[in-house]
This record gives C-alpha cells, sequence and structure tokens, in this order.
C-alpha cells in the first residue's frame, strides 16, 4: 500500500474555495480557541475517545459568548440545545463523543467546569455535547470514554495545531464507507473593512456519495446512507444568536458539496459561535443595559461564502488524515476494518 502517510486537503492539490486559510488552517486560528482531544484505543474492541473545544482562554462560565445551533435532521442527541435556542449564548466547553457517552461527557464538563476560580457558587449550567454512533468499529456498550477520560480531553485543550483524523470523537468513526474522523479549516474574510476569522471543526460519521471538491469519489464500501456529523464553527466577528445560527446553517451547504445522502437516519448539527470580546456576555455586562457591536445583515455574506468552504474541507481533511481502524462492530458482535480514502486516487482526481 504505498499510502504510507496522512496528508491534508491541499496538500493533494485541491483548493476548496476563494477565500485564504488561516495560518494553521483550523478551528483554532480563531484567536483563543482551543481543542484538546483524548484517544480510547485498548485491546480488540475499544476505539473511540472524545473532543473539547474551549472558545476562549477565561471562565467561559463568566464570560459567556454567543451562540446558535442549527439542526438540518435531527436523528441525534445535541445536549443543552435549548438553553442555547433560548438565550442564545454558550457557558461551557463543548465536547464530541459517542452517542452513548452522552451523559458521561455532561457529567466530565460538569466537573471541570465547576472546579473553574470563581465558579464556586454555581448551581447550575449547561453543558453542551455533541456525538455520533461509533459502533462500527467500537464496543459502544462498554462504557468508554469514562468521565475521566472525557476530562482528559478538556484538559488537554490547547491553541495552535490540531490532530486529525482517527483522534479523539473521531477515533471510531465512519464516512462514505471509509474511515472518518476529526477535521479542521479556517478563512480569513474581509466585511465591514476588517479582516475576520472563520474556523471550522468536524466530527464526520455519515454517508452518501463522496464528491471532492466537484469530482467523484467512487468509495470501495456499498452506498452507506445513514450516520451523523457534528460541525462546530467559530469567529471572531462580533455576532449574536440570530446570525449565528444563519452562519451554521450554511455549514449543511458545505456538508452537501461532500455528497452525503442528508438521509433519515442522519444526525446532522452546526453549533457557531462568536468570541469577539467585545459581545461576550461578562458578569458586568448582564447585569446592565449594555451596547454591543453587531455585524449587519447586508455584510454577512461573505462569512456564509467562508462557512461552506471550511465546512466542505474539514470535512475532506478528517477523510484524508484517516488511517486504517481495525475495531470492533457491536452490532454484528464481529471483528471490523475500516480502510482509508487511497490518496493515490485523489492525487489522480486533482491532476496532482
Amino acid at each position: 500500500m504505498t499510502d504510507i502517510k496522512c496528508l491534508r486537503l491541499r496538500d493533494l492539490g485541491f483548493r476548496p474555495g476563494v477565500y485564504e486559510t488561516g495560518h494553521y488552517n483550523a478551528i483554532t486560528d480563531v484567536e483563543g480557541v482551543a481543542v484538546g482531544h483524548a484517544t480510547v484505543i485498548e485491546a480488540d474492541r475499544i476505539r473511540t475517545g472524545a473532543t473539547a473545544i474551549l472558545p476562549h482562554g477565561g471562565n467561559l462560565f463568566q464570560d459567556k459568548v454567543p451562540a446558535a445551533l442549527a439542526v438540518f435532521n435531527g436523528f441525534g442527541k445535541f445536549t443543552g440545545s435549548t438553553q442555547i435556542e433560548e438565550l442564545g449564548e454558550l457557558e461551557t466547553p463543548i465536547v464530541l463523543t459517542n452517542t452513548l457517552a452522552t451523559g458521561r461527557a455532561i457529567e466530565a464538563i460538569n466537573r471541570w467546569t465547576l472546579a473553574q476560580p470563581g465558579n464556586e457558587k454555581v448551581v447550575s449550567l449547561n453543558a453542551v455535547v455533541g456525538e455520533t454512533n461509533d459502533s462500527r468499529l467500537n464496543d459502544i456498550r462498554a462504557g468508554r470514554p469514562t468521565i475521566d477520560e472525557i476530562g482528559a480531553a478538556l484538559a488537554a485543550a490547547r491553541t495552535g495545531a490540531v490532530e486529525e483524523g482517527a483522534v479523539g470523537a473521531g477515533t471510531g468513526t465512519v464516512a462514505f464507507g471509509l474511515k472518518g474522523g476529526i477535521g479542521t479549516s479556517s478563512r480569513r474574510v474581509k466585511t465591514a473593512g476588517e479582516v475576520f476569522t472563520l474556523g471550522v471543526l468536524v466530527q464526520t460519521n455519515y454517508g452518501g456519495r463522496l464528491t471532492v471538491c466537484g469530482r467523484a469519489y467512487d468509495a470501495p464500501a456499498a452506498h452507506d446512507r445513514d450516520g451523523s456529523i457534528v460541525i462546530v464553527i467559530a469567529t471572531d466577528a462580533p455576532l449574536f444568536a440570530r446570525n449565528l445560527k444563519r452562519l451554521a446553517e450554511r455549514a449543511f451547504g458545505g456538508l452537501a458539496r461532500t455528497g452525503a445522502a442528508l438521509s433519515n437516519g442522519s444526525g446532522d448539527y452546526a453549533l457557531g459561535f462568536s468570541t469577539a470580546p467585545a459581545v461576550r456576555r461578562t458578569k458586568a455586562r448582564r447585569a446592565a443595559i449594555t451596547h454591543y457591536p453587531d455585524l449587519p445583515n447586508d455584510l454577512m455574506s461573505p462569512l456564509f461564502e467562508a462557512a461552506i468552504e471550511a465546512s466542505e474541507e474539514a470535512i475532506l481533511n478528517s477523510l484524508t488524515m484517516a488511517r486504517t481502524m481495525h475495531g470492533f462492530n457491536a452490532a454484528s458482535g464481529k471483528p471490523s476494518t475500516v480502510e482509508p480514502i487511497s490518496l493515490e486516487r485523489l492525487r489522480a482526481l486533482s491532476g496532482h
């Protein structure tokens, strides 16, 4: 097999869209955003993990950020969604994990948040968890990752380059019958006379007929329709919940470009948040009438395009950075192997 190492999509000759990327071409190009993984691989049956996204490095409960959730098809679990819809803000890290670990992820977020200095009197919080089902490669009934293992992802969160592929919450995921995983990308956009950064991170575990930058890629597996994806969008543009929801909805344009089936059995979720310090809901701002900057509707279109581009590229990076995974199919009770996308075939598609 000649695909010895993993490569990002751009290293294979593809350039999705027209906007330039940030330095890392990752969600962490949005200043202050940090990502941590806990990858749990054990014996021949456990292939799972968790990925944590922190909007900024301060106390997230005390300095909440505007946020909104968009749902294309709601066959899934996204905890904390009703409070995000009601209040339009995020007050904890976001954790991605497997379906049956959702409750443990809530407890890990609770422990992490309550332990932060300044939160000694907090008695209620809104833990935000997204999930996909990794049971095609993981013994999902085995109770992993544990609360402590998910806590390790929170503790590991760092700015800078982001590990992709079969790591963290993407360890056991499958997309288009190929090895899926974690992927990320970013864009820099000029609007309102300023340059803003938008970054995307995805957990891919869904089906369809794979399309790479408009070119059909015939996956070796049978047409795989069902599955889920979680898309997390960060930006430093000053946005509130209404336009963050509109922005999150555009991520599904990038999902569609990859050939997603968007089936009855698919959970398609996109969460957007703004890190702009001027729009954070600090304790002082929550106690008084406050004036916030707000990017107007007529200047949103460049960010909408950037969300489409970065979502498409993040998804494709999750595939190109994945490796062969041997695991356990919890439904069949048998060993399972999922191969990655062929980098040779991608090079041929790109002409690179």
